[in-house]
């Protein structure tokens, strides 16, 4: 064999070891990780959506990603996989029909992972249809992050968004102990003049990744959380059943 050959040879095969599997970003292995404390399952569906929805179906999340997978991956424990993902410092993955197979340019280690039966697990089969807003706010990172720490500190677990004058507040607290110590901010809203409003959230449902919303809630039981800081995500998330509005 010439030497221009072997050095043909070993090229090709350089690359196509470098080239083989496919990478999923950390921003969409983040959303992934985030996603798994609404759902531990997860169906993702050939496309660039990633979707999901709690066992309860008070909580459901949608993400458009950069990849674009083409065959349908059922996930039964999210964080199982994630945990096995970062087995690898650099994973590839070569997604078959039936598992995927995860490997790392630096290492000869490689893991077969099996696909969940997609009947098993919890899916978003149809498209939320929003009704119209009766209040708009913006909660910014910062807010977020006050909120949930309040939460934590006094030991409270809900959050009722009123207004008071022009002002929109929110106020972590017990709200069955009136007696329990709170947490309040204020900030600007879009309602109606004139409206009284009382819109009750479990903490514990603010599962969005840190940054800043856009929350749209309706008097029909359900929210709109929009990111605001470049990605196309939303979270739609149920009220609690004891919320009132009151318009003009």
């Amino acid at each position: 064999m010439s030497i221009m050959t072997n050095t043909i040879l070993k090229e090709m095969k350089s690359m196509t070891t470098a080239t083989k599997g496919v990478k999923i970003s950390s921003d969409t292995l983040t959303v992934l990780k985030n996603f798994s404390t609404i759902n531990s399952n997860i169906l993702i569906k050939p496309g660039n959506v990633l979707t999901t929805i709690s066992p309860i179906k008070n909580i459901m999340a949608q993400c458009v990603i950069e990849e674009e997978f083409d065959t349908e991956i059922g996930i039964w424990d999210l964080n199982k996989f994630l945990g096995t993902v970062s087995l690898f410092k650099s994973p590839r993955f070569d997604f078959g029909e039936t598992s995927v197979s995860i490997s790392d340019d630096s290492s000869s280690a490689s893991v077969t992972y099996h696909y969940s039966e997609p009947k098993l697990l919890s899916t978003v089969n149809k498209k939320v249809e929003m009704p119209d807003a009766v209040l708009s706010i913006t909660i910014t990172t910062d807010i977020l992050n006050e909120l949930q720490r309040a939460s934590s500190v006094l030991g409270v677990s809900d959050l009722a968004i009123t207004n008071d004058g022009g002002d929109v507040v929110l106020r972590v607290l017990d709200k069955s102990d009136k007696s329990t110590n709170d947490f309040s901010v204020g900030i600007d809203g879009t309602f109606e003049e004139g409206a009284e409003f009382c819109f009750y959230f479990k903490m514990e449902n603010l599962k969005m990744l840190p940054g800043e919303y856009t929350a749209n809630i309706t008097d029909r039981g359900v929210s709109e959380f929009v990111n605001a800081n470049g990605h196309d995500l939303t979270y739609w998330i149920a009220l609690e059943a004891d919320s009132s509005y009151k318009g003009n």
